[in-house]
C-alpha cells in the first residue's frame, strides 16, 4: 500500500490550537458499523453504553519532557526526553545545529550538566547530574504537538492531561482521554458499564511521520505498556470499547503475545485481524499517519476519508486539542 493512499486536504483552521472550554463539550461524531454517520456530543456518550460494555482508558501522565538549553561549547539545543531509563538517565532525541558527539556534555537550567553517553538509532542516551523527574518538573515544558502554535502555558500543563492519568511517563497525551471529567466518567458507570485502566506510555514516535512510500516500509518506535489482569478478566463477555488509538493497542499487543506487560511496536493497518476492540474512541489524525492507518484498518478506508470529509465539511476541529470520533469496527 502507498501512504499517499492515507492522504486528505485540511485547511490550516480547523487544526484546533485550545481545547474546548469542558472537556466534555467536545464534538462526537459517531461513525456506526453499518457506515451511517451522526452528529453528536461527548455528552451524548453515556447513552450510547450499557451494562454489556467495558471502556478501557490509558491512565499514563504526560511528563515535562521538552528541555531547552546549550551545548557547553555554546550553541543552543532542546532536549526532548523520550524516555527515562534510569534515576539519572534517559533516551531523548536532541535538537541542535550540528548533533552532539559522545562525550560531549549539555546545559540544561541554565547550569545543569548533562552528559551525552552515546548515540542509539534516533536518540541518545543522556546522564543528568540530578534526578531526571525531578529536573524535568523543574525546567521542562509540556510537550505540545508541533502543530500547536502557541508555547505551553498553566492551561496547557491542565488541559494537555487526562483526568485519570496516575503513571508518569507520556511524552504525548493520549488525546482521546482529553475529552473526560469526572461527570462524564460517573455517568458512564451509572450505566452499568466498567471502566477499566491500563498503561501505554506514548513515545515521541507519535510525533514521526512516515517517511517510506510504502506503508509496510514503515516501522513504529517501541513504547512500554502494562495490563492489569483484573482489566484483562473484566474484558470478558462484554463489547470492548478502547479509547484512544493507544489502549487499542495495548490491548491487540496483550492478545498477539499474551504478555500484560512489555514493549510494542505493533503496527496497525488495514489488513490487520483485530482480536479484542469492538468500538473505538479517537480524535482526528494527521493526513499520511499511522493513526490514520490504524483507524482505517478498523473501519475501512473508504468510509474513514467519507467521514473525515463529512467532519471538514461541518467544520470539526482536527487533532490533539479537538473533537472526537465514536468508530464501530
Amino acid at each position: 500500500m502507498l501512504v499517499s493512499e492515507f492522504d486528505y486536504d485540511l485547511p490550516a483552521e480547523l487544526i484546533a490550537q485550545h481545547p474546548a472550554p469542558e472537556r466534555s463539550a467536545s464534538r462526537l461524531l459517531h461513525l456506526s458499523s453499518s457506515g451511517s454517520i451522526e452528529d453528536l456530543r461527548m455528552s451524548d456518550l453515556p447513552a450510547l453504553v450499557d451494562r454489556s460494555d467495558a471502556l478501557v482508558l490509558n491512565d499514563t501522565r504526560v511528563i515535562k519532557a521538552r528541555l531547552a538549553g546549550r551545548k557547553a561549547s555554546g550553541g543552543r539545543i532542546e532536549l526532548f526526553v523520550e524516555r527515562i531509563v534510569g534515576p539519572r538517565e534517559a533516551l531523548a532525541l536532541v535538537r541542535a545545529s550540528h548533533p552532539p558527539a559522545a562525550g560531549s556534555a549539555l546545559v540544561v537550567g541554565g547550569e545543569l550538566r548533562v552528559n551525552v553517553i552515546s548515540r542509539e538509532e534516533d536518540l541518545y542516551r543522556v546522564a543528568f547530574e540530578e534526578d531526571v523527574e525531578r529536573v524535568l518538573e523543574r525546567f521542562g515544558a509540556v510537550p505540545l504537538p508541533p502543530y500547536i502554535a502557541h508555547p505551553p502555558g498553566e492551561a496547557d500543563a491542565e488541559r494537555y492531561q487526562t483526568v485519570y492519568a496516575r503513571v508518569p511517563g507520556a511524552v504525548a497525551a493520549p488525546t482521546a482521554g482529553l475529552h473526560f471529567d469526572h461527570a462524564l466518567l460517573a455517568a458512564i458507570e451509572a450505566r452499568g458499564a466498567a471502566v477499566l485502566r491500563l498503561t501505554l506510555h506514548v513515545g515521541a514516535g507519535t510525533f514521526q511521520p512516515v517517511r517510506s512510500d510504502t506503508v509496510e516500509g514503515h516501522r513504529m518506535h517501541r513504547e512500554r505498556y502494562s495490563i492489569p489482569l483484573q482489566t484483562k478478566e473484566s474484558l470478558e463477555n462484554r463489547r470492548v470499547l478502547a479509547v484512544g488509538t493507544t489502549s487499542l493497542r495495548a490491548l491487540e499487543s496483550c492478545a498477539a503475545s499474551g504478555q500484560l506487560q512489555g514493549e510494542t511496536d505493533l503496527f496497525i493497518y488495514p489488513g490487520f485481524r483485530f482480536k479484542v476492540v469492538q468500538r473505538l474512541l479517537t480524535n482526528f489524525h494527521l493526513p499520511k499517519s499511522t493513526l490514520l492507518m490504524l483507524v482505517s484498518a478498523f473501519a475501512g478506508k473508504e468510509r474513514i476519508l467519507e467521514a473525515y470529509h463529512h467532519a471538514i465539511a461541518l467544520r470539526y476541529r482536527f487533532f490533539s486539542y479537538g473533537d472526537a470520533m465514536l468508530i464501530e469496527r
